[in-house]
């Protein structure tokens, strides 16, 4: 059995990847994978705080299904616009999205 600790821990390295991927990027690609990656941090983390601390509560994982659902549609809304994008401009780099805006 794998101690909290270390599921918090993974969940940290996860979530600095992903806080990097998300700041440290241009591609639109690249900033979306950063935020599903710290979003899923996130979800194992509270997976792990409901199965150390409350296992006979399910409340946290319908809170988790609602999370990965929520993921889910982000992902999809942001692979359409950076295919969208792709298709009209050729590139999805974020620098070059400021006629987004209007």
């Amino acid at each position: 059995m794998i101690e909290l600790i270390s599921v918090l821990i993974i969940g940290a390295i996860l979530f600095g990847i992903g806080l990097y991927g998300a700041l440290g990027q241009t591609n639109l690609v690249m900033i979306m994978m950063g935020v599903e990656l710290m979003l899923g941090a996130a979800m194992l983390n509270l997976v792990a705080f409901w199965r150390y601390l409350h296992p006979e509560n399910f409340s946290l994982q319908v809170f988790v299904l609602v999370g990965m659902t929520v993921m889910a549609l982000e992902a999809a809304v942001g692979f359409a616009i950076a295919t969208q994008r792709f298709r009209t401009k050729g590139s999805v780099e974020m620098e070059e999205a400021s006629d987004m805006k209007e």
